[in-house]
C-alpha cells in the first residue's frame, strides 16, 4: 500500500533525477515542518488541561474554606444554634458543599494522571520517533545522491575515453596512410589506438554497470525506501490525532463521571432544605426562653378621692398573684406591697417626694438595711455572672439549667468511674503479674479518682436539691397557675437568717413564708415615717440612655434612648443607678443602659431646668 505523503514523490520520478532529488528534498521540509506542529498542539493541548486541573484545584480549595470559615466553632454559642432546622440545613449544606469540592478535586486529578501525564509521556515519544523516520528519510536522500555523483562520474569518464578512442583511431589512420612515416610510426599510433579503444570499452563496460546499479538504487529508493519513510511519518501523524481526539473525549468522560456524585449532593442540599420547619424552630424558641411567668392581672382602681387610707387590696399588685401565696407583714399587719418602701396615700406635699428618696432612707436604716439590701440585690439584672443555682433566672429556665448542669455532672462522675475501674483493672493485673508493673503506684491516682467522684456526687446532691425544689414549685404542665410577672420577681435574692428567712417563690420573686420565724418585726408607722420626712438627694452628674428601656416595676423608670437625666446615686456593684428626671420621677435603670458622667465638684443639688 503505497503511502499518501509518498505520492507527491513520483511525479518527481518521472524527472531528471537531480530534479527528482531537490523535489524530494522540499517533500521533507514540509513534512517535517507540518509533523512539528502537530506536536507544538499537542503541547499545547497539555498546557490548556493543565491549567484546568489548577483551576480545578483552586476552586476546590476556596469552596474547602468557605465551608470552614462557616461552620460552628467548638464549645461557642454557634453550637447552640444549630438545633433549629433552618441552621441544621445551612451546615448540611455546608457539609455537601465540602464532598462538592472533592469531586472537583477528583476532576483535577484524574486530568492530571489521564492526560496530562499520559500526553507527555507520549510527545516525548513522539519526538523521538519522528526524528528517527527523518533521519533514515535523509540518509536515503543522501545515498540516492552519492549513487548519482557516482553515475554522472562513470558517464564522463567513458564520454571521454570514447573521445579519446577516435582521436586516437583517426590520427592511425592518418599515419597509415601517408607514405613518408616510417613503419614503427604507424605502428605504434596503430597500438595508440587499440590501447584507448580498450580503455573506451572499458569505460563502457563500467558505465553500464554503474549505470544499472544505479537505476536499481534508485528503484528501491522511490518505490521501497521513501514510501516506508513517508508511511511511517503518516502512521505517527495519525496516532498523533487519534491519541489528541481521545485525549479530548477522556477530558469529557472525567467531567461526566462525577456529575452523578454532584447530582447527589445538591439532592442533599435539597432535601436539607425541605427539612425546614418553621414551626418546630418557633417551638423551639418558645421552649428556649418560656419562663413559667403568667400575665399579670388587672389592676384594681385606687380611688383617691376618700380620704382612708388604701387597704391592701386597693393599693397592691400582688392581688392579682395566686391565691395561696403570703404576704411579707410587717409589724403584724399584713401588707400587700412587693416593695417595703412603697408609700402609702399622703397629702400632696408628701406626694411629691419620690419614691427613690425614702427607698435610700430606709436601705440606710438599721435594722432593716441587711433584710432590704438583700431585696435590692433581688433587683438587679445579674448582668454578669450569675448565681450558682440560677436563681437569677425564670423558673422555667432556671429548672432547665439545673437539669443541664445535673446532667453534666453525671456526666463527669461516669467518667471518672470508667477512669476508675480501668485502673482498678490495671491494679489486678499487676497484682496478678508483678513483673508488668507495681501495684502500689496506682493506689493514689484511685484515692484522688475516689475524692473526686465524692465531690462530684456532693455537688449533684446539692444541684438535685434545688432542682426538686423548682420542680416541686412549678405547677403541672396542664395547670394555668395565675402568677405576677415581674423582672425583679425573676431574680434570685439569698437567705438572709437576720431578717426573717426571706425566701424565694417559684416564680423566683420576693416571698415570705407565714410563720413566726418569718415575720418581720418593723412597726408600719415608724416605716411610714422613715420615707416621708425625708429630703431629696443631690444630684451628682448627668447620664445618657443608651438603649430604651421600660421600668414597669415598682423602683424602676422608664427611659428613652438618646434622654439625658440627672443621677443621684451610683452603682452600689448591684448592677443599677438611681436616676432623676424631674422632682416628681426618678428610680432605678440598669447601669448597662447608660453612660454616666458624674459631677465631681458638684456639692448640692443641680437646678432642674
Amino acid at each position: 500500500m503505497v503511502s499518501l505523503f509518498s505520492q507527491s514523490v513520483f511525479h518527481g520520478a518521472l524527472s531528471p533525477p537531480c530534479l527528482c532529488c531537490v523535489k524530494q528534498k522540499d517533500q521533507f521540509d514540509n513534512l517535517e515542518k507540518h509533523t512539528q506542529w502537530g506536536i507544538d498542539v499537542l503541547e499545547k493541548y497539555i498546557k490548556f488541561v493543565k491549567e484546568r486541573t489548577e483551576i480545578e484545584l483552586s476552586y476546590a480549595k476556596q469552596l474547602r474554606n468557605l465551608s470552614k470559615k462557616y461552620q460552628p466553632k467548638k464549645n461557642s454559642k454557634e453550637e447552640e444554634e444549630y438545633r433549629y432546622t433552618s441552621t441544621r440545613a445551612f451546615l448540611a449544606t455546608l457539609n455537601e458543599m465540602n464532598d462538592y469540592a472533592g469531586q472537583h478535586e477528583v476532576i483535577s486529578e484524574n486530568m492530571t494522571s489521564l492526560i496530562t501525564g499520559e500526553l507527555t509521556r507520549y510527545v516525548q515519544e513522539l519526538k523521538q520517533e519522528r526524528k528517527s523516520h527523518f533521519h533514515d528519510g535523509r540518509k536515503a536522500q543522501q545515498h540516492i545522491e552519492t549513487c548519482w555523483k557516482q553515475l554522472e562520474a562513470s558517464k564522463r569518464r567513458f564520454e571521454r575515453d570514447c573521445k579519446e578512442a577516435d582521436r586516437a583511431q583517426q590520427y592511425f589512420e592518418k599515419m597509415d596512410a601517408d607514405i613518408n612515416v616510417t613503419k614503427a610510426d604507424v605502428e605504434k599510433a596503430r597500438q595508440q589506438a587499440q590501447l584507448r579503444h580498450q580503455m573506451a570499452e572499458d569505460s563502457k563496460a563500467e558505465y553500464s554497470s554503474t549505470l544499472q546499479k544505479f537505476n536499481s538504487e534508485q528503484h528501491d529508493h522511490y518505490y521501497t525506501h521513501i514510501p516506508s519513510i513517508f508511511q511511517k511519518i503518516q502512521e505517527m501523524e495519525e496516532r498523533r490525532i487519534v491519541r489528541i481526539g481521545e485525549s479530548m473525549r477522556t477530558f469529557a468522560e472525567v467531567d461526566r463521571q462525577v456529575i452523578p456524585i454532584i447530582g447527589k449532593c445538591l439532592d442533599e442540599i435539597t432535601k436539607a432544605a425541605e427539612s425546614v420547619d418553621h414551626k418546630n424552630d418557633s417551638q423551639l424558641v418558645i421552649e428556649a426562653f418560656k419562663s413559667g411567668f403568667e400575665p399579670p392581672g388587672d389592676i384594681e382602681f385606687e380611688d383617691f378621692t376618700q380620704p382612708m387610707k388604701r387597704t391592701v387590696s386597693e393599693s397592691s399588685l400582688s392581688n392579682s398573684r395566686a391565691e395561696g401565696k403570703y404576704e411579707p407583714k410587717f409589724g403584724g399587719k399584713s401588707k400587700g406591697k412587693l416593695w417595703p418602701f412603697i408609700k402609702k396615700n399622703k397629702s400632696p406635699k408628701q406626694q411629691k417626694e419620690p419614691l427613690s428618696h425614702r427607698f435610700n432612707e430606709f436601705m440606710t436604716s438599721k435594722p432593716k438595711i441587711h433584710c432590704f439590701r438583700s431585696l435590692k440585690r433581688g433587683l438587679s439584672l445579674k448582668l454578669g455572672a450569675g448565681p450558682e443555682d440560677f436563681s437569677n433566672l425564670p423558673p422555667e429556665q432556671r429548672r432547665k439549667k439545673l437539669q443541664q448542669k445535673v446532667d453534666e455532672l453525671n456526666k463527669d462522675i461516669q467518667k471518672e468511674l470508667d477512669q476508675r475501674d480501668a485502673l482498678t483493672k490495671m491494679k489486678d493485673v499487676y497484682i496478678k503479674n508483678p513483673q508488668m508493673g507495681d501495684a502500689a503506684s496506682v493506689d493514689h491516682r484511685l484515692a484522688e479518682l475516689g475524692q473526686n467522684i465524692e465531690k462530684l456526687r456532693i455537688e449533684v446532691q446539692k444541684f438535685e436539691g434545688w432542682l426538686a425544689e423548682v420542680e416541686g414549685r412549678l405547677p403541672a404542665r396542664s395547670e394555668q397557675s395565675r402568677r405576677q410577672s415581674g423582672l425583679y420577681e425573676a431574680q434570685h435574692s439569698p437567705a438572709v437568717n437576720s431578717c426573717a428567712q426571706d425566701r424565694e417563690s417559684p416564680d423566683g420573686s420576693y416571698t415570705e413564708e407565714q410563720s413566726q420565724e418569718t415575720e418581720m418585726k418593723v412597726p408600719a408607722t415608724d416605716f411610714d415615717d422613715e420615707f416621708d420626712d425625708e429630703e431629696p438627694l443631690p444630684t451628682i452628674g448627668t447620664c445618657k440612655a443608651l438603649y430604651t428601656f421600660e421600668g414597669q416595676n415598682e423602683g424602676t423608670i422608664s427611659v428613652a434612648e438618646g434622654e439625658m437625666l440627672y443621677v443621684i446615686e451610683e452603682d452600689k456593684g448591684d448592677g443599677w443607678t438611681r436616676i432623676r428626671r424631674n422632682e416628681d420621677e426618678e428610680g432605678y435603670v440598669p447601669t448597662s443602659y447608660v453612660e454616666v458622667y458624674l459631677d465631681k465638684n458638684a456639692k448640692g443639688a443641680m437646678t432642674y431646668i
